[in-house]
C-alpha cells in the first residue's frame, strides 16, 4: 500500500528510510498528481463536470456537518492502514486545500461519502470507494471517536 507523505516523513525521521528513498517516494506522489492534471487537460469537459459535482457535494457536507468536522473525518481516515483513498486525504486538515478536492464522485478510483452521523460524540461514516461500477465498489462503515488531545481517530472499520 502506498504510504502518504506524512507517513513517509515519519519513517524518514525514525530512520526507517534514507533521504534518497524519501525523495523517490515523494517523486512518485508528484508524478501521480501530474498524471491527474494531464488526464484532466485531455478531457476538460469531464473534469469540469466532476468539479461541479464535487463542489456541490462538498458544499452540502459542509452545510450539514461543518467544514472542520468533515476535514477531521478525512484526516482520521487518512491515518487508517490499507485504506486506498488515504493517498488523497492526507492533507485534509490544510484549510488552503478546498474541501471538494478530496471527493472523487465519478472518476476512478471513486471516493464518496454516503452518510455521516454523530451520536453522543461518536461519529459514524459510511463511504464508497474504488471502482466506479456499483457492483465492484467497496462500501465500508467507519466509527470514529474523539482523541484526548483533539481530532478524531478510527476505532472500528467494517464492511457495509
Amino acid at each position: 500500500m502506498l504510504r502518504t507523505p506524512p507517513q513517509l516523513y515519519d519513517d524518514f525521521e525514525a530512520g526507517l528510510m534514507t533521504r534518497e528513498q524519501l525523495h523517490a517516494a515523494m517523486a512518485f506522489h508528484a508524478r501521480t498528481v501530474i498524471e491527474e492534471v494531464i488526464e484532466a487537460s485531455e478531457n476538460p469537459l469531464a473534469a469540469w463536470w466532476e468539479g461541479v459535482l464535487a463542489r456541490k457535494t462538498a458544499s452540502r457536507l459542509a452545510a450539514r456537518h461543518g467544514e472542520k468536522r468533515i476535514r477531521a473525518v478525512f484526516a482520521a481516515l487518512a491515518d487508517v492502514p490499507d485504506f486506498l483513498p488515504a493517498q488523497w486525504l492526507w492533507n485534509a486538515l490544510h484549510p488552503d486545500v478546498p474541501l471538494f478536492c478530496f471527493l472523487r464522485l465519478r472518476r476512478e478510483p471513486v471516493f464518496r461519502v454516503i452518510r455521516i452521523s454523530n451520536e453522543a460524540g461518536v461519529v459514524t461514516v459510511t463511504l464508497e470507494y474504488g471502482a466506479a461500477d456499483k457492483r465492484d465498489i467497496t462500501r465500508e462503515v467507519f466509527t470514529l471517536a474523539h482523541k484526548r488531545l483533539g481530532g478524531l481517530e478510527v476505532t472500528d472499520r467494517r464492511a457495509a
